[in-house]
């Protein structure tokens, strides 16, 4: 079958991202032809376009989750059949695409209550807040965590559901737009780390206690800043690098700020089981549908314009929630 999909030949910036014609196979035993209805932006998608992760072939289609409806399923197959409505966050990359096959086991069906486009918007970013506030950390009613980034896809998620469970919830955010968004989707107190000192108004809030987690995704420039809000056996979660790559430290750093844990998780290993995939899914629908959490979807690129799409994520130009539509 003849499609459209996402080419990246050779490392670069948004420019090598190209829209060209693809030939999708038929299913083999235990895939499924999948036809995306939205398609889902998240960060990971620039560190393999511009290498800071080793691509897994050359040339490649990146994404590694959208939401559609399956057209063709291989032998094997027993519990999807044409014209189911489902959505994936994980397995082989080439979500960039109209259409794709792909292992049955890495399908999730979406309830009626759930579209697709919230979907391709919340299921990498919702399945990896579960994962983060129930089993790297196990949040708590009692806790006051802080979570930067939390303006960002997972971020407003994550103080969202953080919240939802009984937390405080203070949010480092870039500006005082961002720290708007972040005080309407959970967060009680907000950092405007361009002007503020994070480690100094985190003792401030918490009367000199400190967090026991700190969630981080941007990396580089928050790391230590994100060390100094820990309390003794505090534990730093490291689980992205928007701004750059941590460079190498000595870990008695760790000890000497109070035995500290560090942590670096990713999703794949927290939904390595079909049976812990399925865990994460049907609660992130769940939270979704009762409105405890909400994922809007701010942004629509077309998918032919992802390059545009990549500039305005890598610059940081994005809040919550975009989709590139086939």
């Amino acid at each position: 079958m003849n499609s459209r999909a996402i080419v990246v030949s050779k490392i670069g910036g948004p420019e090598v991202l190209e829209f060209a014609n693809v030939v999708v196979p038929s299913p083999g035993p235990g895939e499924v032809l999948v036809r995306h209805r939205a398609i889902g932006l998240n960060f990971v998608e620039i560190y393999f376009r511009s290498g800071v992760y080793p691509a897994p072939s050359m040339p490649f289609t990146p994404g590694s989750e959208a939401a559609g409806v399956v057209e063709e399923i291989g032998l094997g197959v027993t519990d999807l059949k044409p014209g189911d409505r489902v959505a994936y966050a994980g397995g082989p990359m080439g979500a960039y695409s109209e259409a794709r096959v792909i292992p049955a086991r890495f399908l999730v069906r979406l309830p009626d209550s759930i579209d697709e486009e919230t979907a391709a918007a919340a299921m990498l970013k919702g399945m990896t807040t579960h994962a983060l506030i129930f089993s790297v950390y196990a949040v708590n009613p009692d806790d006051t965590i802080l979570v930067q980034a939390a303006a960002g896809g997972v971020g407003l998620i994550l103080c969202q559901w953080a919240k939802h469970l009984g937390a405080t919830v203070i949010g480092a955010v870039g500006s005082d737009d961002k720290a708007r968004i972040a005080r309407a989707n959970g967060c009680d107190h907000t950092i405007v780390y361009t002007r503020e000192d994070i480690p100094a108004r985190v003792k401030e809030i918490t009367g000199g206690a400190m967090v026991p987690v700190v969630y981080d995704s941007v990396g580089q420039s928050t790391f230590m800043k994100s060390l100094d809000c820990l309390r003794p056996r505090g534990l730093m979660v490291a689980y992205g690098q928007a701004s750059g790559i941590v460079p190498p430290f000595s870990v008695n750093i760790l000890s000497a700020k109070g035995s500290l844990y560090l942590t670096r998780p990713t999703l794949q290993t927290y939904t390595a089981k079909r049976e812990e995939l399925l865990e994460r899914a049907n609660a992130l629908f769940a939270v979704l549908a009762s409105g405890a959490v909400k994922c809007e979807v701010q942004r629509r690129f077309a998918l032919r314009d992802a390059a545009e799409a990549h500039r305005a994520l890598g610059e940081r130009n994005t809040t919550g929630s975009s989709v590139l539509m086939p």
